[in-house]
């Protein structure tokens, strides 16, 4: 009998997904609100007098640094301890979700990292960094989305949450 996953991994990988999934559906909804209107560096400047955009863009921020942060420190390492795998830093945790296609690329995963700070920061000092930061990191959670996707396949293929359905 060959095992395809450590049980005693399941549970923790299961409630990674889980918040990954819920986290996913948070980022999706402000994704979608955000960048259904067009966002130019005239959009950015005017963030510092429009408080509900400006709650709106740092809603984005947050979420997306979250989702990223979740996928990288706790999804992915709990998914690679279930598959008896235990990559300790971040650029192995990186390299085996890309042997497993979970991640088309370490280096687009690790660029998305850095957009963090200037996401934080530049709105206030540089409209056109942060516009640059801000539609890099819109094109940076599809990225995210499809990491969530591809190791809820892969719990659905384990028979972790019950049959596939493509």
């Amino acid at each position: 009998m060959t095992l395809l996953y450590l049980p005693e991994h399941v549970e923790p990988a299961l409630l990674a997904l889980d918040l990954a999934r819920k986290e996913v559906a948070h980022l999706r909804y402000t994704h979608e609100t955000l960048f259904s209107q067009a966002v130019t560096t005239h959009w950015v400047v005017a963030l510092a007098v429009d408080q509900e955009m400006a709650e709106k863009v740092d809603a984005f921020v947050g979420r997306f640094a979250r989702l990223q942060d979740h996928i990288g420190e706790k999804l992915i390492p709990r998914f690679a301890a279930l598959l008896g795998e235990s990559p300790k830093a971040m650029l192995d945790v990186l390299a085996f979700a890309e042997k497993m296609q979970w991640l088309d690329s370490s280096a687009q995963f690790v660029g998305a990292r850095k957009l963090r700070n200037l996401l934080v920061h530049e709105y206030m000092s540089d409209a056109a960094l942060f516009l640059d930061a801000l539609l890099n990191a819109r094109d940076a959670t599809f990225m995210l989305f499809k990491v969530v996707s591809c190791i809820d396949l892969k719990a659905k293929e384990l028979g972790l949450l019950g049959p596939t359905t493509t």
